[in-house]
């Protein structure tokens, strides 16, 4: 029996059910391309966003600077997701 004292717990690494791994190894695969694509187009958005703000309408163009800080932000956590997340974990 394990006890709070003996401080040895078990902790088993993670492992995918029978037959998961190239399943979810293809799920990740498309998700990572899905936020690359949504990045790319991201940037485009914000890049018309603010050449469509120059003239007379400021408040376009900042919204569109501004949206490139999220948009770079958003793929660093998505790039960053297969590393970060098993280092944390233990994986």
């Amino acid at each position: 029996m394990i006890t709070l004292a003996d401080g040895d717990f078990p902790n088993p690494k993670p492992s995918a059910p029978p037959g998961m791994e190239k399943v979810f190894g293809g799920w990740v695969g498309w998700a990572k391309w899905i936020a690359v694509m949504s990045g790319i187009l991201g940037l485009i958005a914000c890049g018309i966003m603010m050449m469509l703000g120059r003239r007379n309408r400021s408040h376009l163009a900042a919204e569109g600077a501004s949206g490139i800080v999220w948009v770079i932000a958003g793929i660093s956590v998505a790039s960053l997701a297969g590393g970060a997340v098993p280092m944390f974990f233990g994986a």
